[in-house]
């Protein structure tokens, strides 16, 4: 990766790893901007992409909203979903937000915290795509800490939260999630700690 043209660093993450922490402070050492859920939004807004395609799809289908709701309760439970509509409401959806990313990631450079970054950025010529992750036990006892939960409700939330950025990258992506061969580079951050990981990161930028 090339730091003197604008770059992309995309961050996949099993839940409870840290992934979210580690893409910050990456972001922060680098002074480029962090690309998360919340300012993805924001950026959306800010080129009006998702607007425009909520427009399109309001204007064919009133209720879609309806649909694209239930679309998600069937695909967060795991069930098998009908209907063309919803289908093509969610890709539609999901097509907005990475045309949203690109535009950005053209005028700086950036950090992007899931959002199947690694598939949006396959063939981008200077991107660095990372997959953190690390053993159960680590995980469930950082969740346990930070949500001041039994170990075994950490384990619960672990299962809930891998299975469904697993459903969403193969729903959207066609994708393995964690499949290695979709990564640069694959960390396990059980001995590395946050900052540990950023360092490790760095170096191998540098």
């Amino acid at each position: 990766m090339n730091r003197e043209d604008k770059f992309v660093i995309t961050i996949s993450r099993q839940f409870g790893t840290g992934g979210h922490e580690i893409g910050a402070e990456l972001a922060r050492r680098l002074n480029v901007k962090l690309l998360d859920k919340q300012i993805l939004n924001e950026v959306a807004r800010r080129y009006c992409v998702v607007e425009d395609v909520v427009e399109k799809i309001e204007a064919r289908n009133p209720h879609w909203r309806d649909d694209f709701t239930n679309f998600y309760r069937q695909y967060m439970a795991g069930a098998e979903y009908n209907g063309q509509e919803q289908d093509e409401t969610s890709h539609q959806l999901f097509e907005a937000q990475a045309d949203a990313i690109r535009k950005i990631a053209k005028e700086e450079s950036c950090v992007i915290i899931g959002r199947c970054g690694f598939h949006i950025f396959k063939d981008h010529p200077n991107c660095l795509k990372i997959f953190i992750h690390a053993d159960d036990d680590c995980r469930k006892r950082r969740i346990g800490q930070k949500y001041n939960i039994s170990e075994s409700d950490a384990g619960a939330m672990i299962v809930d939260n891998d299975y469904s950025r697993e459903l969403y990258t193969k729903t959207f992506t066609g994708s393995e999630w964690q499949d290695a061969r979709n990564y640069d580079l694959s960390l396990n951050v059980r001995k590395f700690g946050v900052n540990g990981a950023v360092d490790f990161i760095m170096k191998c930028i540098e």
